[in-house]
């Protein structure tokens, strides 16, 4: 049985401080689990919230939107979990954020559809680094038009060949979503894989499936000339996992008339009227979401398990929930580049 209390990394007010404090361990309801919180990853969205003061109205609050972690209570109606099990868990209870979801404490409600089992070839700090980052690059390359690039899933079929020879060129390889949108652009069979990044990670990401890195602070001509060297057909298909204005607008101008361009954040540019440009929203709660998730999670451990998809590298931050703030402090500032960062919150 779990303890009552647990310490729980709290957002105090809207654009306020992280502050550690107790908080009551809820138990599950239908359909939920109790996750005893073994890592939770650190995301983009966490300091914006902090920021900017979207999403939530009510404080003080648990942030985090990834878990790895293992369950120590399963509620009424669940099947396929049991006491015991290593899970990954994308997001917080029925898409709102709660101080009973949120991944910066250290038992946390799961909602069991968004929850996976982990296979033994995952720790708990790569288990951590899939549900939002591999989801968004999920959506981005399978959801439907406009919210994804339209591709079929390799989750849903096995033709491995459908698209060969169709280029994919991916802004931001070395994000860690741009790592899982390579991995799953090879699985399906993508050729020539174009990316771009610090050229520091260039032989990761052709390990990965990458087939050209081009430097991300190359200029418009050098993009050009990186991917003339690998393909001479017109560029059809971009995913922008950096979304900033300078890669959105660097997308527009390489990108094919008639061509495909999928965001993970909204438009900040005017595009061409003959470019088809498409906004991916990662949270499960999107009714366009649904079905994709249900899909990618009904076949994740296989796939982790075959090593068909490989977690990105890990960053563990210092001192528990306490090294959480510091840690959003370093994505703000872009200071991180390679890697996920997570924190154990046991260790606070």
């Amino acid at each position: 049985m779990p303890p009552k209390e647990q310490k729980a990394l709290y957002l105090d007010a809207k654009h306020g401080n992280f502050v550690v404090a107790p908080n009551s361990i809820p138990k599950p309801g239908p359909d939920e689990l109790l996750v005893k919180v073994k890592a939770c990853g650190l995301n983009p969205i966490d300091w914006k919230i902090q920021k900017y003061g979207l999403f939530v109205e009510e404080y003080p609050v648990v942030l985090g939107v990834g878990i790895a972690g293992d369950v120590v209570e399963v509620g009424e109606g669940v099947d396929g979990f049991t006491e015991g099990d290593r899970v990954r868990v994308r997001k917080v209870a029925h898409g709102v954020f709660s101080n009973t979801g949120g991944a910066f404490q250290q038992y946390a409600l799961a909602v069991a559809a968004n929850t996976s089992k982990l296979p033994p070839n995952v720790s708990y700090d790569q288990g951590a680094t899939l549900p939002s980052c591999l989801g968004a690059a999920y959506l981005g390359l399978y959801n439907h038009n406009p919210h994804g690039l339209g591709f079929t899933s390799p989750f849903e079929s096995d033709d491995r060949s459908k698209y060969s020879g169709t280029s994919v060129l991916i802004f931001g390889g070395a994000t860690t979503v741009g790592q899982y949108a390579i991995q799953l652009a090879k699985i399906s069979g993508f050729s020539p894989i174009i990316t771009t990044a610090s050229l520091k990670h260039e032989q990761y990401l052709k390990s990965i499936g990458a087939d050209k890195v081009i430097d991300r602070n190359a200029s418009f001509s050098s993009l050009q000339t990186g991917v003339a060297a690998v393909t001479s057909t017109p560029i059809k298909y971009i995913l922008d996992t950096v979304s900033i204005p300078q890669t959105q607008q660097m997308a527009n101008d390489i990108l094919a008339p008639g061509g495909y361009l999928q965001l993970v954040q909204a438009p900040e540019v005017s595009f061409s009227e003959d470019k088809n440009v498409g906004f991916t929203k990662g949270a499960r709660f999107f009714p366009e979401n649904q079905k994709p998730f249900a899909t990618l999670y009904g076949k994740l451990e296989e796939f982790l398990e075959k090593e068909l998809i490989k977690p990105c590298a890990v960053e563990v931050v210092p001192e528990g929930l306490r090294g959480i703030a510091s840690g959003l402090e370093r994505l703000a500032k872009d200071q991180v580049s390679g890697v996920k960062l997570v924190a154990h919150p046991e260790e606070t």
